[in-house]
């Protein structure tokens, strides 16, 4: 008899809905997580028949939860150029643009999508932390001249191989021009919402970016309507593919603890360009002395999927086979694709220095303690995954 029930999670008027809850809720959902003070789901079916059938068919998903921070006036560029180390100068309006926002000593505070309306005004479409109030703290010491402000927008992800039909079923064939990481304005209703060709899945797809929440409710619902054909399914951002995909979840990968540097984003920016940003000096002084750590990836062969690797309860860090700490665990899951565990790891620079000389050698390997007390054999991936490259075909 289970006398240690499942813990549930109770709703409050601090974790707020999204128009569409309830819709998610009729269609099935298993599982939520708090996102943005928010509620996102994260399964539906079960966790590999989400997977496949996001990679085969189309999925609508509530991604409410992935906030808008709106910067709007005089000084908004600066002010978004002062967040992120990357040169945000030849951004051009209706672009979409990944910036990791950095604060004065290099830390990585959060890495949106940046999305340009025009010279003046700026959405950043955050991840899981607070970056309204980091704004907002950041315009008014620096006395700039803008509004900061989190508008009543509730993105919708339309994700998969078909979703490029669906959307042209329903906002017409024009949808199909709107090229990667750009938006513009589409038609449902006589209404006008700002679609990007983006998502948080390699599988294709769009972000509708809802500003009606009646409006919103009736675009999902023909949304599933033109759909059922396709085989549509209410979905959400799955572990398993965005892991495959070496898609970087902040707050699970890395934290407010470790920089961009060490979080593996220095190739979207250039250290030698003259840009006003916070963190750039505390970044080239890094890139000059070395990381303390790096984020890298595992792979382990199994032929199960229930192994999962051990930590330190209190610290989260990583454990070898001897119980040594060696650095933070990130994410894991099963890969029924490439029959692998795949696992990202922030290395400590001790051992990443003195195991191998990089952890770009696919041959490094180290033997992992798994929850289990035995150990397994996991080999040192750099990110983003190179499975071919790899030999895991």
């Amino acid at each position: 008899m289970n006398t240690n029930p499942q813990p549930f999670l109770a709703i409050s008027n601090r974790l707020r809905a999204t128009p569409f809850y309830e819709r998610v809720r009729e269609q099935g959902v298993k599982a939520f997580t708090v996102y943005n003070h928010m509620l996102l789901a994260t399964e539906f079916d079960t966790l590999e028949s989400d997977y496949w059938h996001l990679c085969e068919h189309v999925q609508v998903w509530d991604v409410g939860a992935e906030r808008q921070v709106d910067i709007k006036g005089a000084d908004a560029h600066k002010l978004v150029q002062w967040m992120t180390p990357r040169d945000i100068g030849n951004v051009s309006a209706g672009r979409c643009v990944y910036v990791p926002l950095a604060d004065e000593n290099g830390k990585l505070i959060n890495d949106p999508v940046a999305l340009k309306h025009d010279d003046n005004h700026w959405w950043l479409s955050v991840a899981d932390s607070d970056v309204l109030l980091w704004a907002k703290g950041l315009a008014a010491a620096a006395r700039l001249n803008v509004v900061v402000h989190e508008p009543a927008v509730w993105p919708l992800a339309v994700q998969g191989p078909k979703s490029e039909d669906l959307m042209a079923k329903v906002f017409g064939e024009e949808v199909r021009d709107i090229r990667f990481f750009r938006f513009q304005p589409m038609v449902f209703n006589g209404h006008a919402f700002n679609v990007a060709r983006s998502g948080w899945s390699k599988q294709g797809g769009y972000e509708i970016y809802v500003d009606d929440a009646k409006l919103g409710v009736e675009l999902y619902d023909a949304l599933f309507a033109a759909g059922k054909v396709m085989q549509v399914r209410a979905g959400c951002p799955n572990l398993i593919e965005r892991m495959e995909s070496s898609l970087l979840s902040f707050g699970n990968d890395m934290t407010l603890d470790h920089t961009v540097i060490e979080s593996g984003l220095d190739s979207f920016f250039d250290l030698q360009a003259d840009v006003e940003s916070l963190s750039i000096d505390a970044l080239r002084r890094e890139q000059a002395r070395g990381p303390d750590r790096k984020l890298v990836g595992l792979a382990i062969a199994s032929a199960s999927d229930s192994i999962q690797v051990a930590t330190d309860p209190l610290s989260g860090y990583m454990l070898d086979h001897t119980g040594q700490a060696i650095g933070r665990l990130g994410t894991q899951v099963w890969s029924p694709k490439y029959q692998h565990h795949l696992v990202t790891v922030m290395l400590e620079r001790p051992f990443f220095n003195g195991h191998k000389e990089s952890v770009q050698e696919e041959s490094a390997q180290i033997a992992v303690q798994l929850l289990d007390g035995s150990s397994a054999q996991a080999r040192i991936l750099p990110l983003p995954f190179d499975f071919k490259a790899a030999g895991i075909v």
